[in-house]
């Protein structure tokens, strides 16, 4: 099935780092979880095998099955695994639309319309055209951050989020992406940012990070994790559940430790909002010079001085 979605030109999270999300994320039974970037349904698949454990009663099962799953997917072969895969899962009347998340105008959401939780993985370097710019706040033609703009707007006050994103998004100088990493401080608690290494995304040939935020408070602090398996990741040597058990034990308490390191939100340049994953403990620190060479080499510059002074002497 996964062979299937990527002819369809798509490129799925890992379930490992997928469950990852949603332990950090912790979603409940009565909330709505939406996702707008649908894929395979991965997500939410795994969002309802963990909302599943322990013994439920019928109305919350009847909740499972109609008022707690929500996507959309542009693409037709995509979708129709995404049915598949849902129905699979125990969820027989997935409420899932075949359409371009894209193409609504954020100005026209409702309340109603808003989600508690949200769970995606935008694709990667896709392009939109300008009529569908129109409809953000800030354009762009980059499909990802309109994305994170849909997600931003259709998430409800207090509700949570995490979206796997490149890591160009942390560090991009474009006014878009400043501006996207503005909004995104100024209107959501951007609390977790995970740094994921190469070869988690087989052939997508980017490196990505995943933003975990809550909508209602401006960011006031940053925990970073940079993911490290210890290992090269590729087709037969993938991303596994234990790979990110540190990181979810960490997240809880935000603790500092050899990969992870929190930064105070005041810090960030208020020019250019730059996020990129810069740990503080590890400054890069020069070879020490012999202090002889030192004395010798201002010896020659004070001599240099010197005669350029004479020389400047001599003209006047």
């Amino acid at each position: 099935m996964g062979n299937a979605g990527r002819n369809g030109g798509e490129y799925y999270t890992p379930r490992p780092l997928i469950r990852a999300m949603i332990q950090v994320i912790k979603p409940k039974i009565g909330e709505r979880i939406y996702d707008g970037t649908l894929g395979s349904a991965g997500f939410l698949c795994e969002a309802h095998d963990y909302l599943r454990q322990g013994a439920l009663t019928t109305s919350q099962l009847q909740m499972l099955q109609t008022r707690t799953f929500y996507g959309k997917e542009k693409k037709r072969l995509a979708y129709v695994i995404a049915t598949m895969n849902m129905i699979l899962h125990g969820i027989e009347a997935p409420n899932i639309m075949h359409t371009n998340t894209l193409v609504e105008n954020l100005s026209e959401v409702q309340e109603k319309d808003r989600f508690d939780v949200i769970l995606a993985n935008p694709p990667f370097g896709g392009k939109e055209r300008n009529e569908v710019q129109q409809n953000f706040p800030i354009k762009t033609g980059e499909t990802a951050f309109l994305f994170l703009q849909h997600f931003i707007k259709y998430l409800k006050a207090g509700g949570r989020a995490a979206i796997v994103i490149k890591n160009t998004f942390l560090s991009n100088s474009d006014s878009a992406s400043r501006a996207l990493r503005q909004e995104l401080l100024a209107s959501c608690n951007l609390h977790t940012i995970v740094d994921c290494p190469s070869g988690v995304f087989q052939g997508a040939g980017v490196k990505t990070v995943v933003l975990f935020f809550h909508k209602g408070a401006p960011t006031r602090r940053i925990w970073y994790y940079q993911l490290d398996p210890g290992r090269s990741l590729d087709k037969t040597n993938a991303l596994i559940d234990e790979d990110l058990k540190e990181s979810v034990a960490l997240q809880t308490h935000f603790d500092e430790s050899d990969k992870s390191w929190s930064v105070d939100a005041r810090n960030i340049d208020t020019d250019s909002f730059e996020l990129s994953v810069k740990d503080p403990k590890k400054v890069v620190k020069g070879a020490c010079r012999d202090p002889r060479y030192i004395i010798a080499e201002m010896a020659s510059l004070d001599a240099q001085t010197s005669e350029i002074l004479e020389g400047v002497r001599k003209i006047l």
